[in-house]
């Protein structure tokens, strides 16, 4: 018998399939195809040399954790005990998968506000819980009236993302505001708060869990250094949680993995006090405006893109195929891959808008944008 009945191959792998077979610029999966920072590559090659190839400790490098601690210092005015409160994790995927076994029991309730990534709700269910799904706004921010409606005393915690993907959305300050009310009106709701692209926002300022004193006891806090340097098969990332809650998350954590990738955990540790996280929106920054401009003579209406690597258009005027008919349809037709938004809403809402990945190198962009110009 399934355990996930209603789970079948992710629309991720799907879309990148029928890429390859179509022969179609892939805009779908979220992945750069650029070249990594040069200085990372270096640092690759010399740590690969050294004695690293052996377990790290079931927590992390020493060496990255206090790097870990020092960019949330540096970024966020935050101190974190490297050994009690940062996990290393093999990927931001199972950063959260282990955060909801460890603290998710049989019939807790999970909040989670669609469209959303695809793989918290899987693991509420596999933890014995009980996925709640509540839409966000036509402007794909969180309906708080609709959130408060939604909690019973059987919620035992909110799953928030911010950037937020597939929408490209940051949160206001009013969003952040109405985030705290909440956690101060529910004193044992647990906030898991998605990040994982907390340095890629461009007019509106990320505001992270970690800036609010009130938030951080009552909050984990997912981080990936696949979105922030652009090596998403390196599969690295890590979380900040209370020690109270880390010691349970450990616990499955080292029955799930045990211990993440030595050679990536010594060459980031490394890499960290010579990179400059700051800059990175600039390059994003630049590839959501040329994408932008190229698309400004298609059919499609651009969405507004705050922050992500993501953009969302409206397709309404072009065709009124569903959502993923219409992907499959560029992917064949006009050769280039999507993602339709309709597969992050747990009721299947499709409100004929479509996901872009940009990014890309510039040649990869200015190539799909002269296919979709042509419909």
């Amino acid at each position: 018998m399934s355990k996930l009945p209603q789970v079948g191959t992710t629309i991720f792998t799907v879309m990148s399939k029928m890429a390859t077979e179509h022969n179609a610029i892939n805009l779908a999966q979220g992945f750069p195809d650029f070249n990594v920072d040069d200085k990372l590559i270096s640092t690759l090659k010399d740590t690969a040399g050294k004695q690293v190839h052996q377990y790290m400790p079931m927590g992390g490098s020493p060496f990255l954790l206090r790097e870990i601690s020092r960019l949330i210092r540096d970024r966020y005015g935050r101190s974190c005990h490297p050994d009690n409160e940062i996990l290393v994790t093999a990927g931001a995927t199972q950063a959260i998968f282990t955060t909801i076994m460890a603290l998710i029991g049989q019939d807790d309730e999970v909040l989670i506000l669609d469209p959303s990534y695809d793989c918290y709700a899987p693991a509420v269910v596999l933890a014995g819980g009980k996925a709640i799904h509540v839409d966000l706004n036509e402007a794909y921010l969180p309906d708080w009236e609709a959130i408060n409606a939604a909690i019973s005393t059987k919620t035992k915690m909110i799953i928030v993302n911010n950037p937020h993907n597939p929408s490209g959305k940051v949160w206001n300050d009013t969003d952040l505001e109405a985030l705290r009310s909440l956690m101060a009106k529910y004193p044992e709701l647990i906030l898991l708060s998605d990040e994982v692209y907390e340095f890629i926002h461009f007019e509106k300022k990320h505001l992270s869990a970690h800036f609010y004193e009130d938030l951080r006891s009552r909050s984990i806090i997912v981080s990936s250094f696949g979105k922030t340097f652009h090596i998403t098969g390196w599969k690295m990332g890590y979380l900040v949680a209370p020690e109270e809650w880390m010691i349970e998350i450990k616990k499955v954590h080292q029955f799930n993995v045990f211990s993440v990738n030595s050679v990536a955990q010594a060459t980031l540790a490394s890499y960290l006090p010579v990179s400059n996280v700051g800059e990175l929106k600039n390059t994003y920054r630049d590839k959501r405006d040329l994408f932008q401009q190229l698309l400004k003579a298609s059919n499609f209406k651009l969405l507004p893109s705050e922050g992500s690597y993501f953009q969302l258009v409206d397709y309404s005027a072009i065709s009124d195929l569903p959502d993923v008919e219409f992907c499959e349809y560029l992917t064949k037709n006009v050769g280039v891959a999507a993602i339709p938004v309709s597969v992050f809403n747990a009721n299947g809402k499709d409100r004929k808008h479509i996901r872009f990945c940009y990014a890309k190198q510039d040649k990869t962009l200015i190539e799909a944008a002269e296919r979709l110009c042509r419909i």
